[in-house]
């Protein structure tokens, strides 16, 4: 059997942020390294978002910080709406930008940095199983078996949230149509963030709208909520917007579609000393929204930045700092985001209620800081105290005595 220092079972996301900082630090050069996925990740299956300010400088610099991917960021927004039935807000996101990356775009960014490196091998194969024994690992394929030392998992299993009812689980799920309309009726310059002005049907539904010329735009009906629909409820709801925007007449050019699962289960406490949950796998997901693209970019920086510290000390092996159980911990936004799951698990058609009163009145670029988990205590109080407060009193009281 053929032996890596590590095995990426699974090439996701996260995967891929992982070893792409893995080969920015420069320290992994004498690691042998192989990656496993069933999916070639040749095509462009998902489009990501963020906000970020890295276009800014830095405070005391006239240089700017280095944008996050900014050589295949596809586009950026100045502007975000905010809608539901009542009320529509333009948020202007300065100091941030709202900015699109295609899923192709990254994919080839990072596999062309891997090809560079013959310490690093991808393979094409589905992974059936693997296992800790001891001190090293052993991977399966369909067709072969590897050992290693330490394993990056990101294969998802549901089940695991699914058999237990300590920590909801919510969906995130979507179906995009990115379409080019005869008419020009999009402003490129403006996103729309969330428009729960579509029928809420007892459920968190809203539309998502990224524009990218004034006739072309990709368009996602969203939800939160336990159960999926069929494909035919998602891309008929996405027909009515498009002819409630005046749209006569259009093409559909491309179609995406996802499902993020939104949880606060501690994936974290199925670490072994040489096996770590990376991803959705992983938690990695922010449970309150499911942005994962900011979230996996910060949460794999710490990830290398701890394993950096493991293959620098010379005292390691004493100190056991490779071992992957030490990584993750809770913080307040883990907390923040469990109460919000607790309500929309147990009332789901809340969600538009929550997020409109963060929004209606409150400080947009705040509330982003607030959402990458970057505010402080007093900072996160002026945020919460916009939502709706005898729901979340509520749902604490019920958490501190279940």
């Amino acid at each position: 059997m053929q032996h890596y220092h590590y095995i990426f079972t699974g090439s996701g996301l996260s995967a891929l942020m992982t070893l792409y900082e893995m080969l920015l630090s420069g320290k992994f050069e004498d690691k042998c390294i192989l990656l496993i996925d069933e999916n070639a990740k040749k095509v462009n299956d998902r489009t990501w978002c963020f906000w970020d300010e890295n276009d800014t400088p830095l405070k005391g610099h006239t240089s700017k910080r280095r944008e996050l991917f900014g050589e295949i960021i596809s586009k950026k927004w100045n502007q975000a709406i905010f809608a539901n039935k009542k009320f529509n807000r333009v948020l202007e996101l300065a100091p941030y930008q709202y900015k699109k990356i295609n899923g192709l775009d990254f994919y080839e960014l990072v596999f062309k940095k891997i090809s560079k490196h013959k310490n690093i091998h991808f393979l094409n194969q589905k992974v059936v199983d693997f296992t800790e024994l001891g001190n090293h690992c052993i991977v399966k394929t369909e067709s072969e078996t590897f050992t290693c030392n330490k394993i990056f998992n990101s294969i998802y299993n549901p089940e695991i949230v699914k058999s237990q009812s300590k920590f909801p689980l919510i969906q995130q799920h979507f179906i995009g149509w990115f379409i080019k309309s005869k008419e020009a009726i999009f402003n490129p310059n403006c996103a729309t963030f969330m428009d729960f002005s579509v029928e809420q049907k007892g459920n968190t539904r809203f539309m998502y709208v990224l524009p990218t010329s004034e006739n072309e735009a990709l368009l996602e009906y969203t939800m939160f909520s336990k159960d999926l629909l069929s494909t035919e409820e998602y891309e008929t709801e996405i027909q009515k917007y498009i002819e409630n925007l005046g749209i006569t007449e259009y093409e559909i050019i491309e179609k995406e579609q996802g499902n993020i699962p939104m949880t606060c289960y501690p994936f974290w406490k199925h670490n072994t000393k040489n096996t770590i949950n990376i991803g959705s796998a992983g938690g990695w997901t922010k449970a309150s929204t499911g942005y994962t693209f900011k979230n996996a970019s910060k949460k794999s920086k710490a990830l290398v930045q701890f394993l950096e510290k493991s293959i620098s000390s010379e005292v390691s092996e004493s100190l056991d700092m490779t071992d992957f159980r030490k990584f993750q911990k809770k913080d307040k936004f883990w907390f923040y985001d469990l109460l919000l799951l607790d309500i929309l698990s147990s009332k789901n058609e809340l969600g538009s209620k929550i997020f409109s009163s963060m929004f209606k009145k409150g400080n947009s670029n705040l509330i982003f800081k607030f959402l990458d988990e970057e505010t402080t205590l007093w900072e996160d109080l002026q945020v919460i105290w916009k939502c709706p407060k005898t729901m979340f009193v509520k749902v604490l009281l019920g958490r501190i005595f279940k």
